[in-house]
């Protein structure tokens, strides 16, 4: 298999007023960087401002997020846990694109209270399925994440949130790698 980089988009799925997504976020696309196999691109759904409804005809901001994705060879989506589910901003993202999501790997990390947004990954384990794409196994959470990230956005507990993020990123690489290289061998059957 080939060794460039491959091309990793950090998804923030939260566009709430007082959000915590860029904290885990910028933390996590660091790491991708700093592990070598990625190129990384962070797609923040406030600023992508997609809209909520899906309308007929070609939206800007659609089309220039469909072209980040058609770049990326991976996704990881950043989702906090909003009663017990994802956020609807991240929702429409999904809804929004068909093909950009065929055999593309998503991992997750999800921040939120006692479960540390598990129960939102839960469910966008369910969804991505019909979009065609693969989840991974492995995901970094951050349960009661207030207290977990110091005030320049690193996590307390370094060493372990490292190496968590490194196994992530390892995993994510290797079906990465796999999912590139069956599209160019033959397209997606979608």
């Amino acid at each position: 298999m080939s060794t460039e980089p491959l091309n990793l988009a950090v998804i923030i799925g939260s566009t709430r007023k007082g959000r915590f997504g860029p904290v885990p976020a910028n933390w996590f696309a660091d790491q991708a960087r700093k592990h070598g196999d990625y190129n990384v691109d962070v797609i923040d759904l406030l600023d992508a401002d997609l809209p909520m409804h899906i309308e007929v005809d070609d939206h800007p901001h659609v089309e220039a997020v469909s072209e980040r994705l058609h770049k990326a060879d991976a996704v990881v989506i950043v989702t906090p846990e909003y009663n017990h589910s994802f956020p609807a901003s991240l929702k429409a993202a999904i809804d929004w694109y068909q093909a950009e999501w065929h055999a593309m790997p998503v991992g997750f990390v999800s921040y939120g209270g006692m479960v540390g947004g598990q129960r939102a990954v839960e469910q966008l384990r369910q969804i991505f399925p019909e979009v065609h794409a693969l989840t991974i196994r492995n995901t970094l959470n951050f349960v009661n994440f207030w207290d977990k990230f110091d005030d320049q956005g690193q996590p307390r507990e370094l060493d372990a949130t490292n190496k968590a993020a490194k196994e992530l990123l390892d995993q994510l690489g290797w079906w990465a790698r796999a999912l590139k290289q069956a599209r160019e061998a033959s397209p997606y059957p979608g």
